[in-house]
């Protein structure tokens, strides 16, 4: 699936009693008034990156900080203070404490559209979540320290890296999610959020689990007709996204439509207009 700025042919979504009046004019004029201490956008580079940052850098404390975030992002730190697990997800971490733990980067940043996610196509040959959209992540790995910590930062950060290019030293992380699960991998997931603060150049760094790095305005996430409910053969329903020549949906896309309806920036959308998913899904 290769992604160019201009597709709105896909769409996905689930909670069609979608509900704020907040609209992308109002996150536009928002990003552009806010006081930033980065400047311009980070242009995806296509081209295989060298990480400049290798693996085992972040030994150091990782720590949240609201300091100096730009004015539109106040409404995903208030969500991430206030939400609760159920209300983000029906899959929560099995009580047993069963489960791999893992994280993914939840980056915004600001680009010519305004506010933009990170997001990136896993490769086709990878055993899970093939092929897919999702956000930046992984497995913790030992180095990364204690899961119950600053363990997740660190992992977000380091995946983030490997499968990106980008320099987590313009990354200021400020706030995470509950955990979350992923039944069909045993992952036990913490959304850890982020502001590109610096940003920096990202792209394909090993093709054997990326495909593809690309951004996506928020303006485009938040526009009704890029949404619809992807339908999965077994009879699962879950938001889905059409955006950037890309079927955004599953675990991904239930953070995003969330995240989007507790920032007060959804839209009313058609959750009547399906997108069907194959078993290879």
């Amino acid at each position: 699936m290769v992604m160019t700025h201009s597709s709105r042919t896909h769409t996905s979504g689930t909670h069609a009693s979608g509900t704020d009046t907040t609209n992308t004019h109002t996150i536009n004029t928002q990003a552009t008034s806010a006081q930033t201490t980065g400047t311009g956008t980070a242009h995806t580079n296509t081209a295989h990156l060298k990480s400049t940052h290798p693996r085992g850098t972040h030994a150091g404390p990782v720590t949240l900080s609201k300091e100096g975030l730009p004015g539109w992002l106040n409404p995903v730190v208030h969500a991430a203070e206030t939400v609760e697990p159920p209300q983000l997800s029906s899959f929560l971490p099995p009580e047993n404490g069963t489960g791999r733990q893992s994280a993914v980067l939840i980056l915004f940043g600001e680009g010519e559209h305004g506010p933009e996610l990170l997001l990136m196509e896993r490769a086709s040959s990878l055993r899970s979540h093939a092929g897919q959209p999702a956000f930046p992540g992984g497995a913790l790995d030992p180095e990364d320290g204690d899961p119950t910590a600053d363990g997740p930062l660190r992992a977000a950060l380091r995946e983030a890296e490997e499968e990106t290019g980008l320099d987590p030293a313009g990354v200021q992380l400020f706030g995470v999610l509950p955990k979350l699960y992923i039944p069909v991998s045993s992952f036990v997931v913490t959304p850890v959020l982020g502001w590109w603060r610096q940003p920096s150049p990202v792209g394909v760094v090993d093709p054997n689990e990326t495909a593809r790095v690309f951004t996506v305005p928020v303006v485009d996430l938040t526009d009704p007709a890029n949404r619809a409910t992807a339908i999965h053969p077994s009879g699962h329903r879950g938001p889905a996204f059409l955006v950037e020549s890309a079927l955004v949906w599953g675990f991904t896309a239930g953070i995003i439509d969330r995240l989007l309806h507790y920032a007060g920036w959804e839209r009313p959308w058609d959750g009547d207009k399906h997108v069907p998913l194959d078993w290879r899904s």
